[in-house]
């Protein structure tokens, strides 16, 4: 693999956006997969597995288990972590987050812009390459930005910059 090639494969994420999902590695390796280990070792006690409910159901948990082990680990051997640190942002960027004034209803909307990882909408998390994200980036206060969304398209102006 060229390194142009392990570049387009880094995944940005914020510095508390790794530690979560090194946490979550440590919990998955250290907690869930002995107590897998113990229900399957306790099902299998149970006799005939062929026709054993619980075994199947648990060596399927154990199965889900590794998937997602394997998914965290390598998420975070190709992590790009940023420091957002610096002055007062004057574009939208990676870790910067932004306040919105839609241009329809006037309601202002605050995104802070992540990893994947750490996307959550409910909270004002979106994901740097979200179609919200990608219109964003790049742009100032005072901006207007049309975001296209399942509904249509929607327009807002952008208020205010900030590291949080």
């Amino acid at each position: 693999m060229n390194e142009r090639e392990n570049m387009s494969d880094r995944i940005p994420m914020t510095p508390s956006g790794y530690a979560k999902l090194n946490s979550e590695l440590e919990q998955l390796k250290f907690k869930e997969r002995r107590k897998i280990s113990k229900e399957i070792e306790i099902a299998r006690a149970h006799g005939d597995i062929s026709e054993n409910a619980e075994f199947h159901a648990a060596k399927e948990k154990q199965s889900h288990i590794e998937g997602r082990i394997r998914l965290v680990e390598d998420r975070l051997a190709r992590a790009q972590v940023i420091e957002i640190t610096g002055d007062q942002p004057n574009t939208v960027r990676f870790g910067v987050t932004v306040v919105l004034s839609d241009e329809d209803t006037g309601e202002e909307v605050r995104y802070t812009i992540t990893g994947e990882d750490e996307t959550d909408v409910s909270a004002g998390l979106i994901s740097v390459t979200s179609p919200v994200a990608r219109a964003l980036l790049g742009k100032a206060v005072g901006d207007t930005v049309t975001v296209r969304v399942p509904k249509g398209s929607r327009e807002f102006e952008v208020l205010e910059l900030l590291f949080e």
